[in-house]
């Protein structure tokens, strides 16, 4: 294929141009790849809805997939087609055969078991899933915390550039301040060590770094959760600490999951779902609960209603009368 090389270097940066995070713009030029390949390396512009819609039948069908990959494979083709392309095409003309969403409620721990199993860890994940749990943060956004979104005074975290690139607010718990105010302190020492060793320097979101070009060596601006390592920026090429990697807190949880001897699927997002429910079943309504996830639409958040039904929590059984 001898256009799809120059095809996909203008897709990643059309992606940079409008800021995408580097994970969607992974994501979306490992699926327009795929779609290319699947079709025998024609160029997209030699293609069109009948195309992508036997690649996405394909993927429900023959590959068994998620809706939600589903979703992402249309979403990273269609930014292809109208962004950078420029061929407009609706995805409601979409005809595919459609994956089937998952019906499955979530996993939810007790509280007993949420404290056991962080009480299983120990030092920066610990405190990660501290937060993970205690405010209801995805993985991610727990991850991408910067020192400036901790507010000490209001005892409030800032969520910023969530699911949806929304900002919202959620707790600070109290048991976590001074430990996290003591690591804070462990963090800014290092930090100023790195700047006098000429690093230092973090990413800054959109054209921060354009207008503010110092903002990235100040202190408000640095991870909460940095890398215990230097690394080169896939952007800019420039040395600086990243924050800690996804796949670190995930298997740190999931050691701590084995260890307690609970037998159920825990990941880091399960402290999230756990936070959900445990506050509607301390009496908070659905709307506060919402507001505090994050969520656009209620009915997400009302999933956590059928998970405080089941298995008749609130119902007694007849065996027992």
């Amino acid at each position: 294929m001898t256009h799809s090389p120059k095809l996909l270097e203008k897709m990643q940066n059309t992606l940079r141009r409008k800021h995408y995070a580097y994970r969607t713009e992974k994501t979306y030029l490992d699926w327009a790849r795929r779609y290319i390949l699947f079709h025998n390396k024609r160029h997209p512009q030699e293609m069109g809805v009948p195309e992508i819609e036997t690649y996405l039948t394909y993927l429900a069908v023959e590959r068994n997939v998620s809706a939600s990959t589903q979703n992402q494979a249309l979403a990273g083709i269609i930014f292809l087609y109208t962004q950078v392309l420029k061929i407009e095409i609706d995805p409601k003309e979409i005809n595919a055969s459609r994956a089937k969403r998952s019906q499955k409620l979530p996993v939810v721990l007790s509280k007993e078991e949420a404290h056991k199993i962080i009480n299983l860890m120990v030092g920066t994940h610990k405190l990660m899933t501290q937060i993970l749990y205690g405010g209801g943060l995805r993985l991610m956004e727990v991850i991408r915390l910067r020192t400036k979104d901790i507010d000490f005074a209001n005892r409030q975290i800032i969520v910023r550039s969530g699911k949806g690139d929304k900002d919202r607010v959620t707790m600070l718990p109290e048991k976590i301040i001074e430990p996290l105010q003591n690591h804070l302190f462990r963090i800014k020492e290092v930090h100023k060590l790195h700047l006098k060793n000429g690093y230092g320097s973090v990413y800054l979101p959109n054209a921060l770094a354009i207008k503010y070009p110092h903002a990235k060596i100040e202190w408000q601006w640095q991870w909460v959760f940095p890398s215990k390592t230097l690394s080169k920026d896939p952007h800019s090429g420039e040395t600086r600490r990243h924050h800690l990697g996804a796949s670190s807190l995930q298997r740190a949880v999931r050691k701590a999951g084995k260890l307690s001897g609970i037998n159920k699927r825990i990941s880091p997002h399960t402290f999230r779902h756990s936070f959900a429910t445990h506050l509607l079943e301390n009496g908070y309504d659905i709307r506060t609960v919402q507001e505090l996830l994050g969520h656009k639409n209620v009915q997400t958040t009302m999933i956590y209603t059928h998970v405080l039904n089941r298995g008749g929590i609130y119902v007694r059984s007849p065996l027992d009368d």
